[in-house]
C-alpha cells in the first residue's frame, strides 16, 4: 500500500521510565506527520494497544516509543505476528541493541572499540560490600541497567562508598548492572539513517555529565554540530556508527553514543534503535546539518516500513 494511502499509528508512551520523553517523541512526529498530508493517529501503546491499532484501523505503525516494551523487540514481535509494516529496526536488532551487555560483546566481537566491563545480578552474595570494582577495574566507573534509556539509572561510581548505592539504583530498574571503565573524554553522538553517517554532535553537558535532565531540559545543555573533532577522529567515529548498525543489524535511523578520549580514541557505549525526535535530541540536530528538515525526516523513517515490507515480499 502507498504511504499517502496508508493510515499511520504513531505508538508512544508505553510503560516504560521513558513514558514522557516517548510522548514527547510521538506527538512531534504525529504533527509532523499531519503537515506532510499523511493519515496519521497518535496511539498510546498501553495493554490495549492492539484493539486500539484494529478499531483505528491502522495500517503502518510509527514507533515513537522508548525502553523495555517499545525498544527492545516487544511491540516489533507483535507487529510481526499481526502482519503490520513498522518503522525501525525489526525484533531481533531490537532486541539485541536494548540489551548493552548483548550489543557490547557483539560489537567487540566485530572489532569495534566498547569500554571493559561486566554485569552484577541482583542479589548476587556480597557484591555491594566490595571496596574494589568487580573485573579487576579501577574506580571511577559507570553503573547501568542494562536494558534502560535516557541514562535512568546511571550513576558514575568515584569511590568504594558510593557503590552499594549505584547498584541498588540500577537494579530497581533492571536484575543486571552493567558496570564498565569510565572513559574521560568527550562525549559524540552519531546517528545512521539509512545506513548512512549524518554529522557527528559533540555533547557539552553541565558538570559533564549527560544524565536525563541535561537531556531534557531545554537550555541546559550546549550541542556542536558538526562536533569539532581532527577530521580523522570525525571520519573514524562515523565509520564506526555504520559499522555498528550493520553489526546489530539495524534499519530505518539509528544513534549510536560515544565517548572519545583526548588522544581521539573513541569507545561506543551503546546503540539505540529508536533515538529521540524531540526538540532537544540529537538525531533531528544531526539531520538539519544534513540538509533533511524535521517533517522530511519523519519521511524518511516512516519509508523504513515500506522497505522491510518490500523485503519481505
Amino acid at each position: 500500500m502507498p504511504l499517502t494511502q496508508a493510515r499511520i499509528g504513531v505508538l508512544m508512551g508505553g510503560r516504560s521510565a521513558e513514558r514522557e520523553i516517548s510522548l514527547r517523541t510521538g506527538q512531534a512526529v504525529h504533527r509532523a506527520l499531519l503537515r506532510r498530508g499523511y493519515d496519521a493517529v497518535a496511539i498510546d501503546a498501553d495493554a490495549s494497544v492492539l484493539q486500539q491499532l484494529r478499531e483505528k484501523k491502522v495500517d503502518m505503525a510509527f514507533l515513537a516509543l522508548h525502553g523495555p516494551g517499545g525498544e527492545d523487540g516487544t511491540i516489533q514481535g507483535l507487529l510481526e505476528v499481526i502482519g503490520m509494516p513498522y518503522t525501525g529496526s525489526g525484533v531481533r536488532a531490537s532486541a539485541m541493541a536494548m540489551h548493552k551487555p548483548t550489543a557490547k560483546a557483539l560489537m567487540a566481537c566485530h572489532g569495534i572499540p566498547v569500554p571493559p566491563g561486566t554485569v552484577v545480578r541482583a542479589g548476587r552474595q556480597g557484591a555491594g560490600r566490595t571496596r574494589v570494582p568487580p573485573a579487576g577495574l579501577r574506580w571511577p566507573v559507570v553503573v547501568k541497567p542494562a536494558a534502560q534509556g535516557s541514562t535512568i539509572g546511571v550513576t558514575i561510581v568515584r569511590r568504594a562508598s558510593d557503590w552499594a548505592a549505584a547498584l541498588r539504583r540500577a537494579h530497581a530498574f533492571d536484575q543486571e548492572a552493567v558496570v564498565e571503565a569510565y572513559v574521560a573524554g568527550r562525549e559524540i553522538a552519531v546517528s545512521v539513517l539509512d545506513g548512512a553517517a549524518l554529522p557527528t554532535v559533540e555533547i557539552v553537558a553541565p558538570g559533564g555529565f549527560y544524565d536525563y535532565e541535561a537531556k531534557y531540559e531545554k537550555g541546559r545543555t550546549q550541542y556542536l554540530c558538526p562536533a569539532p573533532l581532527p577530521s580523522t577522529v570525525r571520519r573514524r567515529v562515523q565509520d564506526l556508527a555504520v559499522r555498528a548498525y550493520q553489526v546489530i543489524g539495524c534499519e530505518g535511523a539509528a544513534r549510536v553514543d560515544f565517548r572519545v578520549t583526548r588522544q581521539g580514541r573513541p569507545y561506543v557505549l551503546e546503540i539505540n534503535t529508536i533515538p529521540g525526535m524531540t526538540e532537544t535530541s540529537l538525531l533531528p540536530k544531526a539531520a538539519a546539518q544534513a540538509g533533511i528538515d524535521y517533517e522530511s525526516l519523519t519521511e524518511r523513517i516512516l519509508q523504513s516500513a515500506l522497505a522491510r515490507q518490500t523485503a519481505g515480499c
